[in-house]
């Protein structure tokens, strides 16, 4: 190649997607139905990628074509991936596959950290209490979906093989080297106060509610239990609990590493608009350490402002 500058750019951008090359070259059988010397050859650049799998690779991994061709157009590219939880498409199943097996890659670094800011609770929580992931999925159908009929709580039915994917996500988030979490100081109030409203316009029973209330008290004794240790009890990897004391008025969240970085605005509920861009990154991780200022550390110091926050939170959710 007479050009190699842009190829190169492009072979870079799958190491950030796949950074241990045994992993790409899995990833790259799999998606492009190649043999595993074939991959070996066009990441060596032996072998040219042709345009059709160039194409196939960037729209099956988000990549955008900046990206690809390495120019800076002086805008920051984010990308959004709609989901349909409750009946994914083959395409979709596969995405989500994809960010299981991309976070399991990651436990391999020592040096990766995650963060969330919350003002409801992450997808990284929600994944292990079923009854509280399946109200946010009522929630998001009934504000986001687009069928005309509302269904109501006890009818969201959740597949099989979804819920075996939520579990190997909830799985793979706990390996991860460090993870900081800074909730909103009202989310447990507003997270009850909205339970409350569905229940008075009939779309959650009395027996759903309750449901519900035993998983929320399951996750305060689960977050209690983390904040206490200061790591999850699965996996005995650090997190840090805070509690911020000003409003947050969405989730953000980033992951970073000294290979991959990527952050995440979320939005409607259960999407995600994220962007790969380094600078767009450290922008946000900077951003968001910054808001520990306003917050209060919850994890493995001051014993009494963890008791009182805890006995707050269960109140709150007694009083459903």
């Amino acid at each position: 190649m007479k050009n190699k500058s842009w190829y190169e750019s492009f072979v870079k951008t799958l190491y950030e997607r796949y950074p241990k090359k045994t992993h790409l070259v899995e990833a790259l059988m799999d998606l492009l139905c190649i043999e595993r010397e074939a991959a070996y050859r066009r990441l060596r650049k032996d072998v040219a990628f042709s345009v059709h799998e160039i194409v196939k690779i960037s729209s099956a991994w988000n990549i955008s074509f900046d990206k690809i061709i390495n120019i800076s157009s002086g805008k920051i590219p984010f990308q959004m991936q709609p989901i349909n939880y409750i009946a994914p498409s083959k395409q979709e199943l596969k995405f989500l596959k994809f960010v299981i097996q991309s976070i399991n890659n990651l436990k391999d670094f020592p040096d990766t950290e995650f963060m969330g800011i919350c003002n409801k609770l992450p997808r990284h929580l929600l994944a292990g209490f079923g009854y509280l992931n399946q109200f946010y999925l009522f929630r998001w159908m009934y504000q986001c979906g687009n069928e005309k009929k509302t269904v109501p709580f006890s009818q969201i039915i959740i597949s099989e093989e979804q819920l075996r994917l939520t579990a190997d996500y909830y799985r793979a988030v706990k390996t991860l080297p460090q993870t900081n979490f800074i909730f909103d100081r009202l989310l447990f109030e507003h997270l009850t106060s909205e339970i409350a409203y569905f229940h008075s316009i009939q779309m959650i029973t009395d027996d759903d509610k309750k449901l519900i209330k035993t998983d929320l008290h399951a996750l305060l004794d689960y977050l209690s239990e983390i904040a206490t240790n200061g790591c999850y009890p699965e996996t005995q990897n650090k997190v840090n609990l805070y509690v911020s004391q000003l409003n947050v008025d969405t989730n953000y969240s980033y992951t970073f590493t000294s290979q991959i970085n990527i952050c995440f605005v979320h939005v409607f509920d259960k999407y995600e608009i994220y962007t790969y861009d380094d600078e767009m990154a450290a922008s946000f991780r900077t951003w968001m350490q910054l808001k520990k200022r306003t917050s209060i550390l919850l994890s493995e110091v001051d014993q009494k402002s963890r008791i009182e926050f805890f006995a707050r939170q269960r109140q709150t959710v007694d009083m459903l």
